[in-house]
């Protein structure tokens, strides 16, 4: 492994995987403090080419949270635009995807922000606070706030291998 600016490169099967350095050293930090040598601990699987589909694009790898799996987070290729929130969703389901987390929105920001408008995408989550909102992340600044669920924005797809 490599240090690239803040981030770790890894070559897996000819392609290189980059991986933000606090990502690693967050995950390096947990196992050691759970009383697991970094050396004995599982490492994640590495993704291979063939686990990508044509057009798609490696996002990253996003840490299982209270004993939840990690997962590797993969950006299906297409966009929509003028969706409703309902929209949004199916058009996701009928690429074989669905809309990405606000965090994992957050990961697509930091790490494929070149793949996105400068405008506000759709997550596939509800906004707590009433039931007729949902979360949004604007791909010009990495902001997110919540929308009312019949007004229209963008939306691209994600899908999920688990480690």
């Amino acid at each position: 492994m490599t240090q690239v600016a803040e981030s770790v490169s890894v070559e897996v099967a000819g392609a290189v995987v980059i991986i933000p350095k606090d990502v690693v050293v967050n995950a390096w930090i947990e196992r050691v403090m759970a009383g697991v040598a970094p050396a004995a601990a599982a490492l994640p699987q590495p993704i291979t080419l063939s686990d990508l589909r044509p057009g798609e694009r490696y996002a990253g790898l996003i840490l299982g949270k209270d004993e939840e799996p990690g997962y590797h987070l993969i950006l299906l290729p297409g966009a929509v635009e003028d969706k409703t929130w309902e929209q949004a969703k199916e058009w996701a389901a009928s690429v074989g995807g669905e809309l990405p987390t606000r965090r994992e929105q957050s990961l697509l920001f930091a790490n494929l922000r070149d793949e996105f408008e400068g405008a506000w995408y759709w997550s596939g989550e509800q906004y707590a606070g009433d039931s007729n909102f949902a979360w949004l992340q604007t791909f010009s600044d990495g902001g997110q706030d919540y929308g009312h669920k019949n007004n229209e924005f963008r939306a691209r797809a994600v899908r999920r291998l688990t480690i």
